[in-house]
């Protein structure tokens, strides 16, 4: 199974440059009297920011960088106190950043949803919870076994009735990318907490036809 790679940074700010090369430009012969092709400067990726709030707590939630990767940063506060923030590298970019309660302690829970460059658009969420004193980070397992069989990315994820949802489209061998004919999958998460910490636990699968 393909997943999304994480590595962690440490950085004094909240700003970052990733530069993406430029495509090698063919010579033109000195005698052709082309003119000289100049490569064109690669266009910066649409900063990602959003506040949201819930339960007293506000999140800003923000992330820039060029090509596949990315810089995330994660604020919060809760009155006046402010929680320290949360920077990561990503190899993706941020499509979405949801706010719920998703274990109903009180404490709310950011979820940001990512997504892999590419036709696989293969997805996931970087998560985390509102503890007493940090931000406590969320682990989403990858997928594995039968939860995997027929995935090829092009995820969606959702929160309902304080459950994290995450929907995909299933592939039959010889299927093309852009045309998958198993149906889908939709898979239900609870926020439990594990011997390392919180993690969305599986706890309902549903295959779905094709419609």
């Amino acid at each position: 199974m393909r997943s999304l790679s994480l590595l962690p940074l440490v950085l004094c700010g909240f700003t970052a440059s990733v530069a993406m090369a430029a495509p090698p430009v063919p010579a033109v012969p000195a005698d052709s009297g082309a003119p000289e092709a100049s490569a064109a400067p690669a266009a910066p990726a649409t900063p990602f920011k959003e506040s949201l709030q819930l339960q007293g707590v506000t999140f800003a939630v923000g992330a820039v960088g060029e090509g596949s990767t990315q810089l995330l940063q994660v604020r919060a506060k809760q009155g006046l106190k402010s929680y320290p923030p949360v920077r990561q590298e990503l190899i993706g970019r941020v499509v979405e950043a949801k706010v719920a309660d998703l274990n109903s302690d009180g404490q709310p829970e950011v979820v940001v949803v990512v997504q892999s460059a590419g036709s696989g658009g293969y997805g996931g969420v970087q998560a985390w919870s509102a503890g007493k004193r940090t931000l406590e980070p969320i682990t989403l397992p990858d997928l594995t076994g039968p939860l995997a069989a027929g995935y090829l990315g092009h995820d969606s994820f959702s929160v309902d009735d304080s459950k994290l949802v995450r929907r995909f489209p299933l592939y039959r061998p010889g299927d093309t990318n852009a045309r998958p004919t198993g149906g889908s999958r939709e898979i239900l998460y609870s926020l439990q907490r594990g011997p390392a910490g919180w993690l969305f636990q599986p706890i309902r699968v549903t295959n779905l036809p094709r419609p």
